[in-house]
Formats: structure tokens, sequence, C-alpha cells
């Protein structure tokens, strides 16, 4: 958990000022709930290892002989939580407010949550995730729709040429089974996959026949994953061509309508890779999975997917639901420290016999014409006070003696 100096502070908000413009004007709409959920809630089996790192909060009025008599369980112990995402949040948002939202939702969240991670770089325990969910449209469209958003939200930020690798939870199992995993190895095989990026093809086998799981399905997949190394089109034959054979054909049909549309929506050829190995950790995703990259960095700048059997869980009825993440942490590190484009900000510098009154006034006069306004007595080391407030994103400064009026007021830049 971190503090924030008013430097980073600004580049932070400038950050999510264009995330949030863009994504309104993509027709989502911000929505916010609360930094605590209920503890069953929080630990009901979707969000996967996310669930082991939540924050929880110890039920009020416990003396000490009831916290030694349910020390044993968890559950006993805690009645709330921290939030660990924004997705169990935006469910439990939508089942209780279902009657006042439209048929297809379109939501935005942007908000801090906590995971008691090991603090590392690029990890932390508190950090804030920009999210976009659709609930209610079970069609490509959806994934489409925040697709080209979160897409429009990099180039808004001068990250140009990402791309989003795509994949299907659906055609995951398809292989799996094709390969001849059992329903019960695929949870832990799948775990195995997801870190082939970091172990490679070699890793991966050795660590599957580890797991003692079927042989040949690991003789198979295998055989499956060393063959020559192609980068597929995003289009029937492409997909299929990095399938095996017995992948269900609506799934392969839903991919390709989103590669469809999104090349329509962008104008171009649609930046979409397939991947059939992108798997994804959270255990609520049920279809369509993906991650968004920059060729500027090797880890993923967010991703998310369809996870159409959450929203039941609270509603009583199934609900079709999709959701984007953005990394907003690793995003706001990979951009300059940049004053805003247009703002007038400036440092009135003044001399100790200046009057208070017509100080203010001044200063008044120049916020009331669009400027940001700081006001610093004169210093013995003048360099180190400019410095400091370009530092800060000041863009001039003018020096106030005692007859200095707005007319004769002169602006120099901060250089």
């Amino acid at each position: 958990m971190r503090d924030f100096l008013p430097a980073d502070k600004s580049r932070r908000e400038r950050v999510l000022a264009v995330i949030r413009e863009r994504y309104r004007a993509h027709g989502f709409d911000e929505i916010e709930t609360p930094v605590m959920e209920d503890y069953d809630r929080l630990h009901a089996g979707l969000g996967g290892d996310n669930e082991k790192l939540s924050f929880s909060i110890l039920k009020r009025g416990m003396d000490a002989e009831g916290i030694r008599a349910a020390a044993d369980d968890p559950a006993d112990l805690a009645d709330l939580g921290l939030r660990y995402d924004l997705t169990v949040p935006l469910a439990r948002f939508y089942a209780t407010h279902r009657s006042q939202l439209p048929a297809v939702f379109r939501a935005i969240q942007i908000a801090p949550v906590w995971r008691a991670e090991r603090p590392q770089k690029g990890r932390y325990r508190q950090f804030v995730q920009c999210d976009i969910d659709i609930i209610g449209d079970a069609t490509s469209r959806a994934e489409a729709e925040l697709m080209v958003a979160s897409l429009d939200v990099l180039d808004a930020l001068g990250l140009t040429g990402g791309v989003i690798r795509v994949n299907d939870r659906r055609a995951l199992d398809a292989m799996l089974e094709v390969f001849g995993f059992a329903a019960d190895e695929r949870a832990g095989v799948l775990i195995t996959i997801d870190k082939l990026d970091k172990i490679g093809p070699a890793g991966v086998v050795a660590e599957l026949r580890d797991r003692g799981v079927s042989a040949a399905a690991v003789d198979a997949f295998a055989a499956f994953v060393d063959r020559p190394a192609t980068t597929p089109s995003f289009d029937d034959a492409g997909i299929r061509a990095a399938l095996p054979d017995g992948i269900p054909d609506d799934v392969v049909a839903h991919l390709v309508a989103l590669g469809e549309t999104v090349a329509a929506a962008r104008g171009d050829e649609a930046p979409l890779v397939f991947d059939p190995f992108l798997v994804r950790g959270m255990g609520y995703y049920t279809g369509t999975i993906f991650e968004l990259a920059h060729p500027s960095v090797d880890y993923s700048l967010g991703g998310g997917g369809r996870y159409d059997g959450m929203i039941g869980r609270f509603l009583g009825q199934q609900a079709p639901a999709v959701g984007f993440s953005i990394g907003f942490e690793r995003i706001v590190d990979l951009l300059p420290d940049a004053a805003p484009k247009g703002e007038r900000s400036v440092v009135l510098v003044h001399d100790r016999d200046v009057a208070l009154a017509p100080l203010l006034s001044l200063k008044a006069h120049l916020v009331a014409g669009g400027a940001r306004v700081r006001v610093e007595q004169r210093a013995k080391n003048m360099k180190a006070l400019l410095e400091r407030s370009a530092a800060d994103g000041y863009t001039s400064f003018a020096t106030v003696g005692a007859d200095t009026t707005a007319e004769t007021l002169e602006l120099k830049p901060l250089a």
C-alpha cells in the first residue's frame, strides 16, 4: 500500500480522466460499490486464488474468549472482507438493482481493491482496477464492444499498437477432452498449461507428468504443442488450424464473429491474436477470455472474459455477462510525466512586504481566467523553488511586488 506525492497523484488522475472519458464515449455508465462485501460472498468459490488473498474483517464485539473459540475457522471470526476485485461486487450490485437497470447494462467501475499479496514490483496490496462490463448480452457484440473501447483507451493514452490475445474456455475444455484428460483432471491441467509462457512446453509437459494425470493425454498434448509454431489468422481457417479436431463449431463461430465485429469497428484488420493456450486463472470464466498486450512490455496490460454463471449465484436466474479490466498500475507506469495539455498553471512569487489582500486578489483574477495558481514567498534559493514548481507541473511564474496589479503582472515560462 503506497503513498503518492503530488506529481504522482496528478499523473494518475490525468490517466484516470482519459480512461473515464473514453469509456463514457463508448456508452458505459459509472457505478460505485462499497469497499466491503459479505465474507461468504467473497469466498463463494468464484474468485480463484484471489479468495486466499482477501483481507477479512473481524466481527465487531468479539472478546478474547470468543476469538479463541472461533480461531479454527476463519468464517467464524469474520463476516465481512475487503473486495479483491470489482467483478464479485458488480454481480451483487446487478442482482440488487436489476429492476432499475436497462436490459443490457454497460458498467464502468474504477476503484481500489485489496489483496494480501507479497509486495514486489508490479504487485501491490492496494491497487486501482478499471473495469468495464456488459450484462445481458450473450452475443459476440458484447466482447467486441469491450475490446474496441479498451483499445481506444490505449490509443488515447498514446500507447498505440496494442493487441488482444483471445481464447475460449469452452475450446480449452474441449481440447483437453480430445487429448484424453479426465474431467476431474482438467482444472489442475489448466493451472499447469497457464505456465506455458514462463516454463515453456518441455516444462509444462514435465509438470503434467509429475501431476500423475493420464499419461496418454500428456503424450497427445506434447505432440500437439510441439508442432511448428505459427501465428494463426483470426478467421475460421486460422482458428481451426490452431486447434485439434473436435472443437464445437459454435465456439469457433463465436470467435470468428468477434474478430469480424472488432475489425469493422476499428476500420482495419482487427488487432486480435488467437492463442489456444491462453487460460486466465479466474474460476468464473465460462466462454471467451482475453488479455491486452503491448509491444513495449512482455506482460499483459489487462484482460477479462465471459462469466455467464456468476450473476445467477445472486439473482436466482442466469444472466450473460462479460468484462474487461485494464491494468491501471501497469499502464500509468508506462506513461511520461507530462503536464496536462493546455493547462495554464502559474506560481506567484511575492516579496515579504506584499499585503495579503492584493496578493489574493491577483490570485483570484488568474483563477477566474482558468489558471491553476500557487502562491509562494520569495526564497533565498529561487532556483530550487522554481525547479520544484516545474516538477509539480507548473508552467509559468510571476514575481509580485507591493505595486503589482493584474495589468502589470508579467508571466514568464518555467523552463
